[in-house]
């Protein structure tokens, strides 16, 4: 039986796992073409919690083993979790 419990807990440890490195080291964006010029990124942690989700989905995907039979079950729950915080996204442009 699956437990909605142990699968946030998970997604939130995988969140938590790719996202604090980058947010340690983040700043503001910078326009590519007027370096002088910063651009605030709305929600900067939240989009590099997508990206991170992605790669680790992506990782799971194209890995050589199944790790214990979680691989599939971790998918699912990256894939919650990034139309989560799509879904979180879209509620501050409104």
């Amino acid at each position: 039986m699956h437990h909605p419990v142990a699968r946030w807990s998970t997604v939130a440890a995988l969140t938590a796992l790719f996202t604090l490195p980058l947010a340690a080291t983040s700043t503001n964006a910078v326009h590519p073409t007027h370096p002088a010029v910063r651009v605030a990124e709305p929600h900067p942690q939240i989009n590099a919690a997508v990206r991170s989700l992605e790669r680790a989905k992506d990782h799971l995907q194209k890995a050589a083993h199944d790790f214990g039979g979680h691989r599939v079950e971790a998918i699912q729950a990256i894939d919650a979790a990034i139309a989560q915080l799509k879904v979180c996204l879209q509620y501050d442009k409104k």
